[in-house]
């Protein structure tokens, strides 16, 4: 199919003149029976809702793209693992951003990334500071992308204090889905991450602005539910500070209609200057993460393939291209045609069935095996659920595991980039072997000798012979080959005795 070109189209005047929003869930609660597939015999109309917000849907997150906007500066809480005065154009973490928008530029650089980005289908105000508390900037932003782009999805993520505020409004603007992040349920916990909050023209400290701010994040929540909001909870696990307390936090948002949780690793390194980073406070393993992530899951349904974006991130997750679309190569009369867009969506809507049907057929062999062996499985993917990335132009690989439960995406691993100029680099490679610990098998489109070898004299096994295969059906071969069954496709790499 040849793609569209793009020409001078014709905008809606009409502000907020958008679908309406699908009615609440039944029992106006997310059930843990809602996944992330339409093969979960999920509710059709959550599917809708669902089905093209990469962060809201595992499956989504292979063919569409997110667009956050950074026209939010100001906040009211400050967070021991946040500092939004830093910046490092190589740095992707929640509340980095290069440049801060006005609502008129944000509009601007919408077009143009809707015009050469056919697969954006949401657009985010997630800070640098706070979505609700800078409010009318916020919806400003809104009004004039709803008003070029009508049916393009609408978003914000808040710390939610000053969520109870705005419901009424997010639900009249359409806003949808919504992300909360949420640290605690327990003030005294919430001390040791929140030294003050700005509420009712005062200032909080200590276990007293963590208490509002925990009523007022669960005021909220339950507000947005009994709109029939999708919510989002995200949780940042501190090793020692509210790690084991976010079973109970999952608990709290499971009995408040929460539709998922993500909990994400804190990022913390002395360079940031935040109170966490200067005082030494540690990350979280990737095994320790994962482990609290499998005693969560069976409550509310749990999102494994966050990326932790930046406040300014455009593009698939894992393939941030905010860098092409610099405020000053915009010109400051954009027009958007949606021919190119429509034409991607045809293309993806044939494509999905194809993935889908091949991830059924690779979980039901690896089912019917009914071996009790495992495998940890590295991916580089650009997307499309397909192995379709070269070795060294990895940033960042996801992780799936494999057992007589099926083929699962558990999380993702940030890589530095291998090949700069054609050359690998070896501190970089070091760097990548610790980022594999745990790691059986590593699938890429390509893999040069040298880094197979090093890794190999690690244990873990690459391979390139499934490029562009669907990753399902590739690791579903690999698991056959390893644990006695018929590979459903030839592979390269034989059992690892």
């Amino acid at each position: 199919m040849s793609e569209p070109e793009i020409k001078v189209g014709t905008s809606s005047s009409a502000s907020f003149h958008r679908a309406p929003m699908a009615p609440a869930m039944p029992g106006g609660r997310a059930s843990s029976s809602y996944g992330l597939s339409v093969t979960d015999d999920i509710d059709a109309r959550i599917w809708e809702r669902i089905k093209d917000h990469p962060c809201f849907s595992e499956q989504a997150h292979h063919y569409f793209a997110r667009m956050h906007v950074a026209v939010a500066p100001a906040c009211n809480i400050q967070c021991n693992y946040c500092n939004r005065k830093y910046d490092c154009t190589n740095e992707s973490r929640p509340g980095v951003a290069s440049v801060k928008l006005t609502p008129d530029q944000a509009v601007r650089k919408v077009l143009a990334v809707a015009s050469k980005v056919p697969e954006l289908s949401v657009v985010g105000v997630a800070g640098p500071g706070d979505a609700c508390y800078d409010w009318r900037k916020t919806v400003a932003t809104f009004e004039g992308v709803a008003r070029e782009i009508p049916d393009i999805r609408l978003c914000i993520s808040t710390n939610g204090l000053a969520l109870p505020d705005h419901v009424d409004e997010l639900a009249d603007m359409n806003v949808d889905h919504v992300t909360i992040t949420i640290n605690m349920v327990d003030p005294e916990v919430g001390a040791k991450i929140y030294p003050w909050i700005l509420h009712g023209h005062r200032r909080y400290t200590g276990i007293e602005g963590a208490r509002i701010l925990h009523e007022r994040q669960m005021l909220g929540l339950e507000m947005l539910t009994k709109r029939g909001i999708l919510t989002k909870i995200n949780s940042v696990m501190i090793p020692g500070v509210n790690d084991t307390h976010l079973v109970e936090v999952n608990r709290w948002i499971r009995d408040r209609g929460a539709f998922m949780h993500n909990v994400v690793p804190l990022i913390s390194k002395p360079s940031h200057g935040t109170y966490y980073g200067l005082t030494g406070q540690r990350c979280p393993e990737p095994f320790e993460l994962k482990a609290l992530q499998d005693c969560l899951d069976g409550n509310v349904k749990l999102m494994r393939h966050c990326q932790q974006c930046r406040a300014d991130a455009i593009g698939l997750l894992g393939d941030d291209r905010e860098r092409e679309f610099a405020l000053d190569q915009i010109s400051t009369r954009v027009k958007f045609d949606t021919r190119k867009r429509e034409a991607y969506r045809k293309l993806v809507q044939h494509e999905r069935g194809d993935q889908l049907a091949a991830k059924l057929d690779a979980n039901k062999a690896v089912r019917s095996l009914g071996s009790s062996g495992t495998l940890a499985v590295a991916v580089a993917t650009k997307g499309g659920g397909r192995i379709n990335e070269h070795f060294g132009q990895a940033r960042e690989l996801q992780v799936y595991a494999v057992s007589r439960k099926g083929i699962n995406l558990v999380g993702h691993r940030k890589v530095e980039q291998y090949c700069l100029g054609g050359l690998g680099e070896k501190a970089t490679l070091d760097h990548t072997i610790v980022a594999l610990d745990g790691i059986d098998i590593l699938l890429s489109s390509k893999i040069g000798d040298c880094p197979k070898k090093r890794l190999a004299e690690t244990g873990v096994r690459a391979s390139d012979a499934f490029s562009y295969s669907y990753i399902e059906t590739a690791i579903g071969a690999l698991y056959a080959a390893e644990f006695g069954g018929k590979p459903a496709m030839p592979t390269a790499l034989g059992p690892s005795n």
